[in-house]
């Protein structure tokens, strides 16, 4: 009896969809108002077992979402051209990270992927820059970027993701100098058409899997909001790699 009072109460709590629902006549309806309101007098749990239950089947519904994004954005995720690769370049499950340089949340998740690449040497890292923070992460973007095509990528991302002072054109100027790169051919690059259209790429992608925030994490067939600790991301990891 209590199971078929918490369907009633799932059922009216829906109401937009239920209200044009042909199998009840207004009559019968109002009748399993009555007989929900009653036993929620004498058992109030039935209201809180049945927004769970909504909730659960929301969950539910927006995870086989993701899963039919990701699925049909699978080339674009993992074997774009001139995507930043870290890790193994040919290992046995990819890794992708939607992320600003300038986010606090991705700075402090950035060792944490260091130390999985470092450690798990099966791992392929594919870095999706999204610049969403305003001007500052535009430019630290746009250098990471340009540095890519010195081969300095890891290197610029580490510097200026650890760096907390606002960036510049003279801070990234001396930053290059100090990694190595050519100051010139970076500030060059990073004003360039491809670098311009990596990013219009990325922010596309990100738009088409509804990422509204930054990290964002897919593995496999999983997408992971927010700032997770490293072993959730190992945990999911190991559930892409036994699925294989």
């Amino acid at each position: 009896m209590r199971r078929a009072i918490l369907l009633a109460a799932t059922f009216l709590l829906s109401a937009p969809a239920c209200a044009a629902e042909p199998g009840f006549t207004p009559a019968q309806r109002q009748q399993i108002i009555q007989i929900v309101r009653d036993a929620l007098k004498t058992d109030p749990s039935i209201l809180r077992d049945a927004v769970v239950a909504m909730r659960a089947e929301a969950e539910a519904h927006d995870e086989a979402d993701n899963k039919a994004r990701i699925g049909a954005s699978a080339h674009a995720l993992t074997a774009a051209a001139g995507d930043p690769v870290a890790g193994n370049p040919k290992g046995d499950v990819t890794l992708v990270e939607f992320y600003d340089p300038r986010c606090p949340y991705c700075r402090r998740m950035l060792p944490a992927i260091q130390a999985l690449i470092q450690h798990d040497h099966k791992l392929r890292v594919v870095y999706k820059d999204i610049p969403v923070l305003g001007p500052a992460s535009v430019l630290e973007t746009r250098a990471i970027l340009a540095a890519q095509r010195q081969g300095g990528y890891e290197k610029m991302q580490t510097a200026l993701m650890g760096n907390p002072a606002q960036p510049t054109d003279a801070l990234i100027r001396e930053t290059a100098r100090s990694l190595g790169l050519d100051p010139a051919k970076l500030a060059a690059d990073m004003m360039g058409s491809a670098v311009t259209h990596q990013i219009d790429a990325n922010l596309a992608l990100a738009h088409d899997l509804k990422v509204e925030g930054t990290p964002v994490w897919i593995v496999g067939d999983t997408l992971i909001p927010g700032a997770v600790d490293q072993a959730a991301l190992e945990s999911a990891i190991s559930e892409a790699r036994r699925k294989g």
